[in-house]
């Protein structure tokens, strides 16, 4: 009996001390750099010249930097992302939006004017359209197809509708009257 029994500790004994490893190695991943790798500098140094401080991570749905301030709407081209944005810095709402074939250069605009429901120039039926730029001959604004549809419009037609979903029209439709700024960065 004295055999099994040995077996059986030493198999208990290899688990145990596999577990330990495991949850060692576990808790060294998810520890902050400053907690896994002690830094070389007494604490409340400052960092070395060359030593550059840590940047916080951008949060993806964050107003984006240089959309200047107050009430606001802000279009992002490049993210292809809308925010609406209250007089003390608080994003409303964000969305996603489908650009036009048209787009406005980086700047501020305001909402020149809006149209309840139309035929947009691709013939779709468009609803809250709110237009802010003018690029040439187009005029660019937001707008949601009645379908609630956000397929890209037709790039052989020059058009400045940046669509969105029904339901982000109608919250913008309600936010950007005449007269709001319209915040374009790149």
């Amino acid at each position: 009996m004295a055999r099994g029994s040995s077996g059986i500790v030493a198999g208990l004994t290899a688990a145990a001390l596999a577990a330990v490893c495991f949850l060692a190695y576990q808790a060294s991943a998810n520890a902050p750099d400053s907690v896994a790798a002690p830094s070389a500098a007494p604490s409340g140094a400052t960092p070395a010249p060359s030593e550059k401080p840590k940047k916080a991570p951008k949060q993806p749905l964050a107003i984006p930097e240089d959309s200047d301030t107050g009430t606001r709407v802000v279009y992002a081209l490049k993210d292809r992302r809308v925010w609406i944005v209250n007089d003390k810095e608080k994003p409303l709402r964000t969305f996603t939006v489908m650009p036009s074939s048209v787009s406005p250069l980086p700047g501020v605009y305001p909402v020149t004017s809006r149209s309840g429901s139309i035929k947009g120039s691709d013939g779709v039926m468009i609803e809250h359209v709110v237009r802010f730029a003018n690029v040439g001959d187009v005029a660019v604004g937001f707008s949601a197809a009645q379908d609630d549809s956000m397929a890209s419009p037709d790039p052989t037609i020059k058009t400045g509708g940046v669509r969105m979903k029904r339901a982000d029209g109608n919250a913008l439709w309600t936010f950007a009257t005449v007269g709001v700024k319209v915040v374009v960065v790149p």
